[in-house]
């Protein structure tokens, strides 16, 4: 039995799929205007532990994550800038250019940590028509009004807004300061569907001329596109519960009168020594800073291994050193068990492989699935078995300790470079594919298509 804290509840449940055989899931993905930072990340590694849990235990995953690169505002009350725009501004670059970018780089960053990347990666600016579709869908079943410039979600229309949130609308609307938009009725109304300026430069044609979407839809659309009006879990963290996740309910309660997911699931933040991240307070680190400081990859992924991901982490250079030391002892344990021939009692193989077991599906418990690995790692004897058992728990954990580190190490612009090359091999262009495979041979890295995805070998 598996159990998951639903944001919905508020409270522990037993897992129960809508098809037994399958279970759909769907993150929200980030907003490719700069690098994702350690605080990002960590929901991306909680992302991979639910999938490998999940995979341990059995089931089929069809996964969605979003890539936002139209429509985030800086502000998630339908204010000031879109996001990316600002990005292109401040890099002089097409705002497209910018998304690919930074995208990739995040792409590189979830390889870099071997999370599990979703069945299905979807980007806002590939889905417009789907959300147009999806808001003429609100607005016929009477859950919106335009003003001049903007089609609003009425939350009004609703037999409660705040679901997640316990948000108590009646009291926010008393206390709010005066709306933006004068013509705006509500409070707690956000935007479906807004009328581009003539200088804007993401915009697109549709039934109310040039318009760009309001963020909130694209995981609404994208959801219900791929996974059905309903599906098992969303994903995200915990900043997400009291707009964008409230306002994702709301828009499937408009368009099928259904909230989407079954379960919410939600990850706690990151914090630098006891500090929320902030460029003001100069303590944002990119896994590149880590890196440069020393630690691999895999030593971040073994620090968050350590707190449940519903609880704050404390993110200090001391933590990362042990985390560092621990990665490194873990792996040693295995190579000092795959040497040995000891002869291991049956019933204490049974017992590791039942509370790893029990520890992974109460509600993703990584540090008491971590204290069962290290029962194995320093038991006294010494057995191919138990390093059998410790790659198999490795499926859930992803910290790849039968390999050296080095061999997962690639430069960062190798990297870019293989990302190009697996999108031309996806659009079937192989004209692309070839120079990029030229390329990365001038650099000095050979490259092997294989029935198992591409493989890239340093050239000694």
């Amino acid at each position: 039995m598996i159990n998951f804290y639903n944001t919905l509840s508020k409270k522990k449940e037993e897992f129960i799929p809508i098809n037994p055989k399958e279970v759909k899931i769907y993150t929200c993905g980030p907003t490719v205007y700069y690098y994702a930072h350690i605080g990002n990340l960590r929901a991306y590694l909680f992302m991979d532990s639910l999938r490998r849990v999940l995979k341990y235990n059995g089931f089929n995953l069809k996964h969605v994550m979003n890539i936002t690169d139209v429509g985030h505002l800086v502000s998630d009350a339908d204010e000031g800038e879109d996001k990316m725009l600002k990005a292109a501004k401040r890099e002089n670059k097409d705002p497209y250019e910018i998304a690919n970018y930074y995208m990739n780089r995040f792409l590189s960053d979830l390889d870099e940590l071997n999370i599990e990347k979703p069945e299905i990666i979807a980007r806002a600016t590939e889905h417009i028509k789907d959300m147009e579709e999806y808001v003429k869908q609100i607005i016929k079943n009477g859950y919106a009004y335009e003003t001049e410039n903007t089609i609003y979600f009425d939350t009004s229309k609703l037999d409660k807004y705040g679901v997640l949130s316990n948000l108590d609308a009646d009291n926010l609307k008393a206390g709010a300061r005066i709306n933006l938009d004068p013509n705006k009725k509500n409070i707690t109304d956000f935007a479906l569907w807004i009328k581009a300026p003539e200088n804007h430069l993401m915009k697109w044609d549709s039934f109310w001329g040039k318009c760009y979407p309001g963020w909130h839809l694209e995981c609404s659309a994208m959801s219900n596109k791929y996974l059905g009006e309903e599906f098992d879990i969303h994903t995200g963290g915990i900043d997400h519960i009291p707009v964008h996740h409230e306002n994702e309910i709301a828009q499937g309660k408009g368009y099928c009168g259904k909230i989407p997911a079954h379960y919410w699931m939600h990850v706690e933040f990151l914090q630098v020594n006891a500090r929320k991240m902030s460029k003001s307070l100069n303590n944002l680190y990119t896994l590149d800073d880590l890196k440069q400081k020393g630690y691999s990859p895999m030593d971040f992924k073994m620090f968050n291994l350590s707190t449940l991901y519903r609880k704050d982490i404390n993110f200090t250079f001391e933590a990362m050193d042990a985390a560092k030391i621990s990665l490194k002892r873990l792996k040693e344990s295995y190579q000092n068990h795959l040497k040995g021939n000891d002869i291991i009692d049956p019933e204490f193989i049974k017992k590791c492989k039942k509370q790893f077991l029990e520890a992974i599906n109460d509600d993703l418990n990584m540090p008491q699935a971590m204290s069962v690995v290290w029962e194995i790692a320093r038991y006294s004897k010494k057995s191919k078995q138990l390093a059998n058992i410790l790659l198999e728990f490795d499926k859930v954990l992803g910290l790849q300790i039968d390999k050296k580190e080095q061999e997962n190490e690639l430069p960062i612009e190798i990297k870019e470079i293989i990302q190009q090359r697996k999108e031309a091999r996806n659009r079937k262009d192989f004209k692309q594919s070839d120079e990029l495979r030229d390329k990365l041979i001038m650099l000095g890295y050979e490259v092997k298509d294989t029935k198992e995805g591409m493989e890239v070998i340093k050239i000694n």
